[in-house]
């Protein structure tokens, strides 16, 4: 877990108090909320407050179980070994082992944890053993791309086994195939994942030949690309989606929005073509909120404002994208378009 927030020029420690505050206004929220906070503790360097925070998330006594404990757990155990806490931090992390999740991201903390402390025969076992946990056994033959989240355990694994020297299997051309294919759909030529991953490219950062330092340059801003989506990202720029149904009932309540959204069909092109056009002006991080009436409404009331006024709209939108409510534009390859159609998103709205 890693702030949404942009690293450079904040106050982590007032960030994560905000966040803090705002999980106690909106409580279906805060696991998401506290884990933002917890994660700008820990870049604060109050690695002591983010496992209070940790802790409290998965207390018997929490308002609310927690909807991943596995995860919570799996990023205390990786918080408490930066601050010294190496023997608490292992015995969680073979709990998170011997509960064999099925999700992939607590096996990618407490991988890369045991990976980042030297523990590289205990991180190969540990990203092998989620790798057969979450993959069927054939996949590592066959054709068919692996589920997105299992991504970072393919790459991980086959960067452990490269510090190992150990002989390429078939999970490392997998994860090659991988790389390979999201390379070249973000439009970036491929580098392969052996010099990557390889221990001795380092060597060529002491090197005197521009060749070399260039290529060099080109293989870290490869490997940026491959692991970008796995780090911090901002806020998106999220537009706000209507269902038919909220969007009728929020026309009927308030009439005056009815110039902002002239009709459901118009609503959903306008969607569209501004993220069109913002993807195409270099704006990152495009995203999608989803609102209903009773959240409009309550949001509203919190601002001490009226829903009929349309300038609550964009504060509305960014208020459920901070609250982890955007899903990210456009939708992946072969996924289903964001208007609910039920249709895949090539055949719909994406094109048009």
């Amino acid at each position: 877990m890693r702030p949404d927030t942009p690293a450079d020029h904040v106050d982590h420690i007032a960030e994560a108090e905000r966040l803090e505050r705002t999980a106690g206004l909106y409580p279906e929220d805060a696991e998401h909320l506290l884990l933002q906070a917890a994660a700008h503790l820990e870049l604060a360097d109050a690695r002591d407050r983010a496992t209070t925070l940790y802790d409290r998330l998965i207390s018997p006594s929490a308002p609310h179980p927690p909807e991943n404990p596995t995860l919570i757990r799996a990023l205390k155990a990786a918080n408490l070994w930066e601050y010294g806490h190496e023997a608490e931090a292992r015995a969680i992390i073979e709990g998170v082992r011997g509960t064999a999740p099925a999700d992939a991201a607590p096996w990618v903390i407490v991988a890369e944890a045991l990976e980042a402390h030297d523990e590289l025969d205990q991180a190969h076992e540990t990203f092998t053993q989620a790798l057969t946990a979450l993959l069927p056994s054939t996949s590592a033959d066959a054709g068919a791309e692996p589920p997105y989240p299992t991504h970072p355990l393919l790459f991980g694994r086959h960067r452990v086994r490269r510090l190992l020297g150990a002989e390429h299997d078939a999970w490392d051309g997998l994860a090659d195939r991988v790389h390979r294919s999201r390379a070249a759909a973000a439009g970036r030529t491929p580098v392969p994942l052996d010099e990557l991953h390889d221990p001795k490219r380092v060597w060529a950062l002491g090197s005197e030949n521009p060749a070399d330092l260039r290529a060099e340059i080109a293989r870290l801003q490869a490997e940026l690309g491959s692991y970008r989506e796995a780090l911090s990202r901002p806020f998106p720029v999220a537009v706000l989606h209507w269902p038919a149904t909220e969007l009728t009932e929020l026309l009927t309540a308030y009439p005056s929005l009815s110039t902002e959204y002239p009709s459901h069909e118009t609503h959903l092109a306008t969607i569209e073509s501004s993220l069109r056009e913002l993807s195409t002006s270099g704006t990152p991080n495009l995203g999608i909120v989803t609102g209903t009436v009773p959240s409009y409404e309550a949001f509203a009331a919190s601002e001490g404002a009226s829903p009929g006024d349309s300038s609550l709209l964009p504060l509305y939108a960014t208020t459920l994208a901070a609250r982890g409510r955007a899903a990210g534009w456009p939708p992946e390859v072969g996924g289903g378009c964001w208007c609910g159609s039920g249709r895949a998103y090539g055949d719909c709205h994406g094109g048009e």
